[in-house]
């Protein structure tokens, strides 16, 4: 008895299955020791070495790890050429059945509460539990009993196959005498069944009247011929929607696909996360309605200087600034924000706006310009995002709201001018970013700044407040004429010489990072015996001037050579930057 119970123990041991399901992990930061003095917190530059444990960490090699990929389809790899396909069909048949534009179902999770209610042990006893129904009871056939060929014993006997049904589904309303234990209730002999058959046709014969008021009950044959049922054609199903994004159709040609790699590698190519990613972003611009934000005025009044584009990097993207160091501005910061929902709201549709209109302007091709470079300027910023309450709410879900609804836009991400507290704010929003987002960013202190940008963006494109030689309003040189960089020695004079010919006026623009350097400029003439003539006295040109970009036009009455001479007596190194031309015009 012990072993048939051990038996029966196991097996009704539940069987423990394991899912096969992908479970996505979460990549955890790596942990940073925070340092205890700002000395030691000061933000990493391009180019500047950091010791830690009596080793110098190259920070170059980190702000460079990130290489952006080929759109082209045919360049990708394999496994991503599959995700691509994959993700396009699952696309195309949401797009069959309305998924993006159909209303959401109700959830389930009511309707399963009200199934459960309704079977649980609180529900009134008169509710119906249906019985199952076993399969030898569907395939057994009833015995058939033959009967005289009468045709009132003929109805009667369809009279009696169906009170015969009705008594299997109802159940007698005498109860039956329960059989003893132990003893098996014994089935029926056939004599007992012939004389039951026996019985129910004496009760029929019997009771002609009540045969005839049931056969009367049935439906008489129709004598006129039966119409020919018309089968109704189902409607042919609705068309595929159609659902545009950043003004491209969705699968509509080979743009659609640079779209949908965006998706693909914000989501690591997982192609189900990729799908819902896009469905909710399709989503949000219906509720954020996109269409009608961009033809809003009048938002972003006086924001001019605070997010815009100027120029694009050597590789051709452009380039959006960020400078927040304009909210120190306290009628900017009131008009902006001042403790007001509306304005906040107004603000984030504004950043939204722009973003919209900026990315109508790129490509889409696959192998055209399809991300921006994003500068942000922290100058000017010492605790702003810690104590600044509404800055720092708007930055932050600006930030959210692009990073859900705007995937794989930037193609680098520049942080110039960081504070020394920088750093610091970096920790806390770490955990918000992707692997990927992180490998794209660059940091660079006050005294780098400059030097960091002309890694990625040409000096003629960087506007002048960051360095560059681009300055607003009309101007001599376009950003279509490049620049030389050269590097000055520390403790060191350093000369450019550009030739003139006869009777030309020549045109030249300079600056120095950060200057703090002298700087004169003399005409050498080609001939012979003649006098050399003083353009520029040397001068010296502080860190802090106003020039920052020293531009000079000299009208030759002869042939030979302007000399620009900078004297660094600092000892740190100098970027210098200049162009000059002739202006064969004035010849």
């Amino acid at each position: 008895m012990a072993e048939e119970t051990k038996k029966i123990a196991e097996e009704t041991t539940p069987e423990v299955v394991v899912s096969d399901v992908t479970v996505r992990e979460t990549p955890q930061p790596e942990p940073e020791n925070v340092p205890e003095t700002p000395e030691k917190v000061a933000a990493p530059a391009i180019g500047e070495s950091k010791v830690e444990d009596g080793k110098e960490k190259d920070l170059v090699a980190e702000s460079n790890s990130f290489k952006e990929e080929s759109n082209k389809v045919e360049e990708l790899p394999n496994p991503e050429q599959k995700a691509l396909a994959e993700f396009k069909q699952m696309i195309q048949e949401a797009l069959n059945k309305h998924e993006f534009t159909s209303p959401p179902p109700p959830p389930p999770a009511k309707e399963e509460d009200e199934k459960k209610t309704a079977v649980s042990s609180d529900a009134p006893a008169e509710v119906p539990v249906a019985e199952p129904v076993t399969e030898a009871a569907v395939a057994a056939p009833e015995p058939v009993i033959e009967a005289e060929s009468d045709p009132v014993t003929e109805k009667t006997v369809k009279t009696e196959e169906l009170e015969k049904t009705e008594e299997k589904v109802t159940p007698p309303e005498t109860e039956a005498t329960p059989a003893p234990e132990g003893v098996a209730p014994s089935e029926p002999s056939a004599e007992e069944k012939v004389e039951a058959v026996e019985e129910i046709k004496e009760t029929i014969v019997e009771v002609p009247a009540v045969v005839a008021v049931v056969a009367s009950t049935e439906e008489p044959p129709s004598t006129e011929a039966e119409e020919p049922k018309t089968e109704q054609t189902p409607p042919p199903p609705p068309p595929p929607e159609e659902v545009s994004i950043w003004g491209i159709l969705l699968l509509a040609d080979e743009r659609s696909d640079v779209i949908l790699l965006k998706f693909l590698r914000a989501r690591d190519f997982k192609v189900k996360e990729a799908f819902t990613m896009l469905k909710s972003v399709v989503a949000w611009r219906k509720e954020f309605k996109i269409d009608e934000l961009l033809d809003e005025k009048e938002l972003g009044q006086g924001l001019e200087k605070v997010v815009y584009n100027h120029g694009v990097d050597k590789e051709g993207h452009p380039v959006c600034y960020n400078a927040f160091g304009e909210f120190q501005d306290k009628e900017l910061y009131q008009n902006t924000f001042a403790d007001d929902k509306e304005k906040l709201t107004k603000f984030l549709r504004w950043r939204i706006q722009f973003m919209e209109k900026s990315i109508r302007n790129l490509d889409f091709s696959p192998d055209g310009i399809n991300t921006f470079v994003q500068v942000l300027d922290l100058k000017n910023s010492p605790g702003l995002f810690f104590f600044k309450k509404e800055l720092r709410q708007a930055t932050n879900r600006a930030l959210l709201l692009l990073q859900d609804n705007y995937p794989e836009f930037v193609a680098k991400q520049v942080f110039i001018n960081v504070p020394w507290w920088y750093p610091a704010y970096y920790r806390m929003i770490n955990a918000t970013f992707t692997t990927r987002t992180k490998s794209k960013f660059v940091f660079a202190g006050p005294s780098r700044s400059a030097e960091t940008l002309f890694k990625y963006i040409a000096p003629e494109q960087v506007p002048a407040q960051y360095g560059g030689l681009s300055k607003e309003g009309e101007q001599e040189f376009t950003t279509a004429e490049p620049a030389t960089e050269e590097i000055i020695k520390p403790a060191s004079k350093h000369t450019i010489e550009f030739s003139v010919t006869e009777k030309c006026t020549l045109v030249w623009e300079a600056r120095v990072t950060g200057w703090d350097v002298s700087y004169g400029a003399e005409f050498v003439p080609s001939a012979e015996g003649g006098y050399t003539i003083l353009i520029e006295k040397s001068r010296k040109v502080g860190a802090n001037a106003n020039e920052s970009v020293i531009s000079t036009t000299y009208k030759a009455s002869e042939a030979g050579k302007v000399v620009i001479t900078f004297d660094n007596q600092t000892s740190k190194k100098k970027k210098l930057v200049y162009r000059s031309k002739n202006k064969l015009s004035h010849c």
